[in-house]
């Protein structure tokens, strides 16, 4: 544990305390205000010297609250949403403090707006403290102050990417001391580093099998945390059920949480948020269909069959950003010779993607950078045959050539976005997007959706090798 996570950890204590102090604050100052006053005038006597006391009570009572929720955890590398959420759970939980104590004592607080607007500010201000201290945090982590030193092991193209992703991404808090390729070979480079106290964790990203046991051994020796990239079944197998018959314990690997209210509260969700976004979008639709008309011949929209939940084909359409008849090219053999393909299309990958595609028209260019193609999806996700988030859905041709455990991706509805889209976009190979997409059916939350949603604006303009 480094010196610098505990000081950062330590200082959300009384960072918490002032901010729900500052939120008490400004919902006293705010129901004093000449503008609520006109709305509905003061006829209570609340002296700002008492209201002080009970709310700097209220405050140490929140942060007691806020230590069993988790929010003081060391070390918790937790998501924006998750920050969020844990947040909103706190301060929620200590309103529900207040309103029991004043229902014991049978005393009414003077003022019910200020009990609510104190709720809402303290979520506000406590979350943008922390959100500050994180920054700063990062800021420090790019400079190289706290990070962990890392070693990572591995040598197929999963790794390559790995690599580079934590290279470039500095602010995570970590430094690549080293790529280890074969760590059996590299055993006393290893062995070296640890004398010279300069690793912290070993990431493991190949399947290991049972030869990982001796780099599990050897991280408990020398007290190095050991990480790995679980295997696709490791994967798949994240979510289970154990049930006891007549004494023995039986295992199912359960397909997807997404089952009975769940998956009625997603589809409520999908329903509203498609809704909301067709009458925000509109505007925009309506200028790339006139686009689309003026920059090439052909209709507006483009559909074809893709596969859904199931197996089942179903009528996929967006803004047409190729010529008129490019989809027939795709799979023409002529033309993927004249044409450089970065993924190419074997039994390990089934999914044909090509760089600087000469089908793209000028405007499709634009609305495949910025995934504007893309919006008429939303109406697929009213009818429910898509979802807001999901895996993405393949062609026939492409699902054809699964391998067996991919067909996993199958069993929820396909959507616009999804945890791979947020994590590469079209740059990751199939094998990486399957892992991803299973993980993501395999611990489906609503927030996880919510953080999905919030994060794919910000991957949009993120250049992609397949155009």
């Amino acid at each position: 544990m480094k010196k610098t996570e505990l000081i950062f950890t330590a200082l959300l204590v009384p960072l918490d305390f002032l901010m729900i102090i500052l939120a008490g604050i400004v919902a006293y100052f705010l129901r004093f205000s000449s503008f609520f006053q006109e709305i509905r005038a003061v006829i209570f006597n609340l002296p700002f010297e008492y209201y002080l006391k009970i709310l700097t009570l209220v405050a140490l009572s929140w942060i007691v609250i806020f230590a069993f929720s988790g929010l003081y955890a060391v070390n918790a590398r937790r998501k924006f949403i998750d920050e969020l959420y844990k947040i909103f759970l706190a301060c929620s939980s200590g309103m529900m403090l207040i309103f029991t104590v004043i229902f014991i004592k049978r005393e009414l607080f003077d003022s019910r707006f200020i009990i609510l607007a104190g709720w809402i500010l303290s979520i506000i201000f406590v979350f943008l403290g922390r959100l500050t201290v994180r920054k700063i945090q990062r800021i420090f982590f790019k400079k190289g102050i706290g990070a962990h030193n890392l070693i990572i092991i591995g040598e197929d193209k999963t790794t390559e990417n790995i690599v580079k992703l934590f290279k470039e991404n500095p602010e995570w808090g970590y430094r690549v001391i080293d790529w280890v390729k074969d760590y059996k070979k590299d055993w006393n480079k290893l062995l070296q580093l640890v004398k010279e106290n300069r690793i912290d964790e070993i990431l493991q990203c190949e399947d290991r099998g049972e030869e990982a046991l001796e780099l599990v051994i050897f991280c408990n020796e020398h007290h190095i945390v050991y990480k790995y990239i679980p295997t696709l079944f490791e994967t798949q197998a994240t979510n289970i059920e154990i049930n006891y018959l007549g004494g023995f314990p039986i295992i199912e690997l359960k397909k997807t949480p997404l089952d009975g209210w769940k998956k009625i509260l997603k589809r409520i969700f999908d329903i509203v948020g498609s809704i909301l976004a067709i009458i925000v979008f509109s505007p925009i639709m309506l200028l790339v269909a006139i686009a689309i008309k003026l920059d090439s011949k052909g209709p507006i929209f483009f559909g074809y069959q893709r596969i859904g939940q199931h197996g089942k084909p179903f009528f996929y359409f967006k803004f047409r950003s190729m010529i008129d008849g490019a989809h027939k090219m795709r799979y023409d053999p002529q033309f993927r010779k004249k044409v450089y393909d970065t993924r190419g299309w074997n039994k390990e990958n089934p999914m044909i993607k090509y760089k600087n595609d000469p089908r793209v028209t000028r405007v499709g260019k634009i609305l495949r950078r910025t995934s504007l193609d893309e919006l008429p999806e939303f109406f697929n996700v009213l009818i429910g045959k898509m979802s807001l988030v999901g895996p993405r859905p393949h062609e026939p041709e492409e699902v054809a050539k699964y391998k067996r455990e991919f067909k996993k991706l199958l069993t929820i509805k396909p959507g616009i976005t999804g945890l791979s889209q947020i994590s590469g976009r079209s740059d990751l190979n199939f094998s990486e997007e399957a892992r991803l997409d299973i993980y993501y059916i395999e611990n489906w939350k609503l927030k996880l959706d919510l953080y999905i949603l919030f994060k794919t604006p910000f991957v949009l303009f993120k250049k992609r090798k397949a155009d």
